[in-house]
């Protein structure tokens, strides 16, 4: 009866997990990429963005923040996430904080009765979110949106291995300058996303400035891998980690 309650709130009440947000406030990463500087090292690292612009308020006074260590997992009967992903890439950017990866029309994801199409995905060295207190040396962050403006993001953990074919065509033409654009032809994207799709699912807030809540994560339960030489390389461009500290889980539900 518990699994039933926990799930049918989840289906049928986002209003009851996920607040609404408003429309304006309902933008990517990328408008503030170089619109106000904020970055990962002093003066203007996360714990100073809400301090940068009013508009950042969240970064401090916000109570759903995302990062969060995943861990005291209620057992939910959660349905299988709808994937309907046709990964096709045009660029790859570096927009001063990470590797962005914008993709053509036509991927999404239907969850909680709603689709979300895929706008772009990113990474972040180490990972963000953390599960049962275990750190990943990359993340990915599928970023998708939905047609009413709500947003959803997929996280996927990579661990030391094997390399990944997916990144090492990203991580051919990955730009080394802040506003470099290259070109994606890739053929093997699909090796970023774990064969099994099992997920865990928490209400949390986009993970850079202006940390706007309302954000359904799903975080893939099964990490994939990618090699030494690749970890290497992403944190070669980066210069530096670019995760936020994982922020208080407050009174959130942690759902697996």
């Amino acid at each position: 009866m518990t699994k039933q309650i926990l799930c049918l709130g989840l289906l049928l009440g986002s209003t009851l997990m996920y607040a609404e947000t408003p429309k304006e406030e309902v933008k990517l990463e990328e408008k503030f990429a170089h619109k106000l500087h904020w970055s990962y090292e002093g003066d203007t690292s996360p714990e100073h963005w809400a301090e940068i612009d009013k508009s950042f308020f969240l970064c401090k006074d916000g109570s759903n923040q995302s990062p969060i260590n995943l861990s005291g997992f209620i057992e939910a009967d959660l349905p299988p996430i709808e994937f309907n992903y046709h990964l096709s890439a045009t660029e790859i950017v570096n927009n001063g904080h990470t590797e962005q990866v914008n993709v053509t029309e036509g991927s999404s994801i239907t969850f909680d009765n709603m689709v979300f199409h895929l706008k772009q995905f990113h990474f972040h060295t180490p990972s963000e979110n953390q599960i049962n207190g275990n750190e990943y040396p990359l993340e990915a962050h599928f970023v998708h949106l939905s047609d009413t403006g709500k947003l959803a993001v997929v996280a996927v953990m990579f661990e030391e291995g094997a390399e990944n074919e997916g990144l090492e065509e990203l991580w051919k033409v990955m730009p080394t300058k802040e506003g470099g654009h290259n070109k994606v032809h890739a053929k093997h994207l699909n090796a970023l996303l774990p064969k099994n799709r099992d997920y865990y699912v928490f209400n949390g807030s986009l993970t850079t400035p202006p940390c706007t809540e309302g954000v359904r994560w799903l975080v893939m339960k099964n990490s994939v891998t990618m090699s030494k030489a690749e970890i290497k390389s992403f944190e070669n461009v980066v210069h530096l980690h670019n995760n936020r500290p994982i922020q208080p889980t407050n009174a959130r539900l942690i759902l697996k």
